[in-house]
């Protein structure tokens, strides 16, 4: 066992009340005296070791040119610590290891709405109204995704005049997403920290990441579902405030994106926002109340 110095060995801080997103990158995540360090090598801008606060950070982003040891996703594991892997176009490709919160209230509940195709439609009804600030009369989904693809579309322009960016329009351009204007790729950057903060909160309720409500082919459905409620005022202010920044930065535009969206996550909360949220769209209170089938019709 993997003591460590504080004998927190077996303790587990609540994803609420943790830090979020910790991005690490060309250096090797590894125990040292029973705690985590991040030893950053010659590849590295600042070669050094520095102690990692495993047990008060939901998620460790591990970039680029970075190794992992044995102990140190065990030490992880232990304390309910997620590690992702993300390449330089900030596309998540693996996760290790899971969050296995001793519950599955969520999931049931979950699964009963996704697989009821009225209460479905109703569910994605809800999301949408969490976005829009209105109840939509449609009950069509392609219909809904029209409607709201629109709407997004004029909340981008918004957005970019308020925080006094040039906005030539949406482009990503998955096989070379570096080709997109400094605005564009703040906005790729902040969607995948804010999709890694919606991951954490689905594991953290034991909720089920493929059964999406809108979303239906990818396999983090029901994330990308909880990330889009967070994209106009979260995902989008992270992503023009760094863009803004850049103009007079000479850092890479990723790592202006990295510190606000950390900033932005501890200050407003992001986590356990995003935790109620998911509590609100599954209507987990009818559960816990015994209540019947009041949704939208």
């Amino acid at each position: 066992m993997l003591k460590g110095r504080l004998g927190l060995e077996k303790a587990r801080i609540p994803h609420a009340d943790r830090h979020g997103l910790l991005w690490l990158s060309r250096g090797e995540l590894c125990v040292i005296d029973g705690c985590l360090h991040f030893v950053r090598g010659k590849d590295s801008l600042t070669p050094g070791i520095d102690q990692i606060p495993h047990q008060s950070v939901s998620m460790i982003l591990l970039g680029p040119g970075s190794s992992v040891t044995h102990d140190a996703l065990r030490l992880l594991a232990r304390h309910g610590t997620l590690l992702a892997a993300v390449g330089e176009d900030g596309v998540r490709s693996y996760t290790a290891p899971p969050l296995l919160p001793d519950r599955s209230d969520v999931a049931r509940r979950q699964a009963e709405l996704w697989g009821n195709q009225r209460r479905r439609i109703s569910v994605a009804r809800h999301m949408y109204a969490l976005r829009l600030g209105e109840y939509l009369p449609h009950r069509d989904l392609d219909t809904l995704r029209g409607i709201e693809g629109s709407r997004v579309k004029a909340m981008y322009g918004l957005m970019a005049n308020k925080y006094g960016i040039t906005w030539k329009g949406r482009h990503y351009d998955r096989a070379n997403p570096n080709a997109a204007d400094i605005p564009n790729q703040a906005i790729n950057h902040a969607a995948t920290a804010v999709q890694a903060a919606a991951a954490i909160a689905v594991q953290a309720l034991a909720a089920l990441p493929p059964l999406g409500f809108i979303h239906e082919d990818s396999g983090q459905s029901f994330v990308l579902d909880i990330a889009d409620l967070y994209r106009d005022n979260i995902t989008l202010g992270i992503a023009f405030t760094a863009a803004k920044q850049a103009e007079k930065s000479a850092e890479p535009v990723d790592r202006l994106v990295r510190r606000e969206a950390a900033m932005v996550f501890r200050k407003q909360g992001v986590i356990p926002s995003m935790i109620d949220s998911i509590h609100t769209v599954l209507r987990m209170d009818e559960v816990q109340h015994g209540a019947g089938d009041n949704s939208h019709t």
